[in-house]
């Protein structure tokens, strides 16, 4: 697909999106899973083992959606705080349900060592329609920034703002998907009135540091946690992936705060997001969920080591 011929179904090539179109736009995005019974349910059954309370609601026409955080049950202000977000982007799975996992298979591990805080499914309301975006065609992941107009952003900033310069770790769950090509950059491109540049998607798990905070060897950690249960995605033809250098092996950089990244949120000393790669032929669900779980663990491990 060429620049020149590509084409979204809503609105005029070359003219950003008004009213109208982010209506027509809003108008095409259906339910396709229930946030209820596999978000919401999980949380539920963790009660008994966690704090859990929810931290704002999203209300949307004819959608209302919890907003649920996590919380170690033995809260010390004495311990680091360690901070897991997932379902930034409500269509990538893995990062909601590898958040799960990791709650219950692996968070009783940190006991007495740190402070969790895990918010496994930020944007409940792209969940439900496996959706990059909110119901008002913003992207959460572009708007943690002052009087953000992403409510989701919005409601985690006011979440995490009491603990900032006490969170050591920050690691927020990703997947890059076939569905960034054939759907969300050209409707990114088609919103904006801007040419769609066709790209390439990596076959392979990396990770995105802070360009303004390096923490290489922290990164290098993540990778060789991940590369126990699955493979890294090598650089392109370029020495890049989607776009960026690759700076050392699985890891590209992005100016956090500058972008409005969730990464940026809570000014934590290690910082990191993930991405998964679902639609490899080399990776199962299973294999993408644990992943994510590999990569907290490995996030946790090295944060706790270099307090």
């Amino acid at each position: 697909m060429s620049t020149d011929t590509a084409f979204y179904p809503v609105g005029t090539p070359g003219q950003p999106w008004g009213a109208a179109e982010r209506a027509q736009w809003l108008a095409r995005q259906k339910v396709q899973r229930s946030h209820a019974e596999e978000v919401v349910a999980k949380v539920d059954a963790l009660r008994d083992r966690f704090d859990v309370s929810q931290y704002g609601e999203l209300d949307y026409p004819g959608a209302r959606y919890p907003l649920l955080a996590v919380r170690s049950p033995d809260w010390d202000d004495a311990l680091p705080v360690m901070l897991v977000t997932g379902g930034i982007h409500g269509y990538e799975t893995s990062g909601v349900q590898g958040a799960l996992q990791f709650l219950d298979q692996r968070a009783a591990d940190y006991a007495d060592k740190c402070n969790l805080l895990v918010v496994p499914c930020v944007s409940p309301w792209g969940y439900e329609r496996i959706q990059r975006w909110n119901a008002l065609a913003l992207d959460p992941n572009r708007s943690f920034v002052p009087n953000s107009p992403a409510p989701e952003s919005a409601a985690l900033m006011a979440l995490v703002a009491p603990l900032k310069g006490r969170v050591l770790m920050h690691i927020d769950l990703h997947e890059t998907t076939d569905t960034d090509e054939s759907e969300f950059r050209p409707a990114l491109a088609a919103r904006d009135g801007k040419p769609f540049e066709p790209g390439e998607i990596p076959d392979g798990f990396y990770l995105v540091d802070d360009s303004e905070n390096r923490q290489p060897a922290f990164q290098q950690a993540v990778i060789a946690e991940v590369e126990k249960v699955t493979h890294i995605a090598p650089a392109d033809a370029h020495g890049q992936i989607i776009g960026s250098p690759v700076v050392a092996h699985g890891v590209i950089e992005y100016p956090l705060k500058a972008l409005g990244l969730c990464a940026s949120v809570s000014g934590a000393r290690y910082t990191t997001t993930t991405e998964v790669y679902p639609d490899s032929p080399k990776a199962t669900p299973q294999q993408c969920n644990d992943a994510q779980v590999a990569a907290v663990v490995g996030a946790l491990d090295y944060a706790l080591a270099h307090r």
